[in-house]
């Protein structure tokens, strides 16, 4: 055995011995992960959107069943045809998407004065203001939504100050609208918006926004024809971080929005646990999976050509 190879571990040894390399392994990890992870929770529930609902345990009915030697299969597509039909399913997914949509979009206009600003800040303030953004992160998600129902209700603290100033005569309603819906996303997803768009722009040469100035350009128009365009892949990516798991958001809605804040992830919960209807649920999980990887592919093209640029 040469020197080399007797360096190397059992493992590495048993590795080389089935052809994979360090870089297969590398990439052979996340697709395990994925396919334990997503792939097969996917197909499970694929197949329960195709069978149909039964009083059992568990409550659909098979998709397959041998009878002697015949293997019977059975594919049922009501449940999509069903939500096609009626219109809550759809209203639940256009407000689920708008919602979603305005959510990332007003964080972006919050987010982005944030993460430049900390990118500009000299050491050790960064480090201090990177953690001030971390820092909800060590609270748990559910007491942070349940703070703004405090905050938010007739007798809480946004209108105790209000009325205080003498801004308003009688308290605003701000708990259960579509505005504190708005205000809770912005708040939780925040700093998945903060995070890209720093890593971004703390790359930014100053260099260019020095040449920018020299030429006669404004701190507006240098913001708008360098700074800006040379930020799109953090923007994308903190747009596409606060947009997807907005859309299937369930606890914000609940704890801060209305009756009439009927949210996909609300229909989903509804359908599995109120209704025991797990094949439509199923079917609604599976449409919503659709509507949300569309975006993302136009939005990963995007980000794509917008790297490229940079390039």
């Amino acid at each position: 055995m040469s020197a080399p190879a007797a360096r190397r571990g059992p493992m590495t040894r048993l590795l080389a011995g089935l052809g994979l390399s360090g870089r297969a392994l590398v990439i052979a990890v996340p697709l395990a992960w994925l396919l334990l992870f997503f792939l097969v929770p996917f197909l499970v529930v694929a197949k329960i959107s195709l069978a149909e609902p039964a009083i059992a345990q568990p409550p659909y009915t098979a998709l397959w069943s041998w009878e002697g030697l015949r293997l019977t299969l059975r594919l049922g597509f009501e449940n999509y045809a069903f939500l096609l039909q009626d219109a809550l399913y759809l209203d639940a997914y256009l407000f689920s998407i708008a919602t979603a949509f305005i959510s990332a979009a007003a964080a972006l206009v919050v987010g982005y004065p944030m993460a430049y600003f900390i990118a500009r800040s000299d050491e050790p303030r960064r480090t201090l203001l990177l953690m001030l953004v971390i820092l909800p992160f060590w609270t748990s998600f559910l007491l942070r939504v349940y703070a703004w129902q405090g905050f938010l209700r007739d007798t809480g603290v946004v209108n105790g100050l209000l009325l205080g100033l003498g801004v308003i005569d009688e308290p605003l309603r701000i708990l259960q609208t579509n505005f504190a819906v708005y205000l809770g996303i912005v708040y939780t997803y925040l700093p998945f918006m903060i995070l890209p768009l720093y890593a971004t722009l703390v790359k930014l040469e100053q260099d260019l926004l020095e040449a920018s100035a020299d030429l006669g350009a404004r701190p507006l128009a240098t913001f708008l024809t360098v700074t800006l365009p040379l930020s799109m892949p953090g923007v994308i990516a903190g747009f596409l971080l606060v947009f997807i798991p907005a859309i299937g958001e369930f606890v914000i809605p609940e704890l801060l929005g209305g009756p009439n804040t009927l949210m996909i992830g609300r229909v989903l919960w509804n359908e599995f646990f109120s209704s025991r209807d797990w094949p439509v649920a199923s079917a609604v999980a599976i449409v919503m999976l659709v509507v949300v990887v569309v975006p993302i592919v136009f939005l990963r093209q995007a980000q794509a050509r917008a790297e490229e640029r940079v390039r």
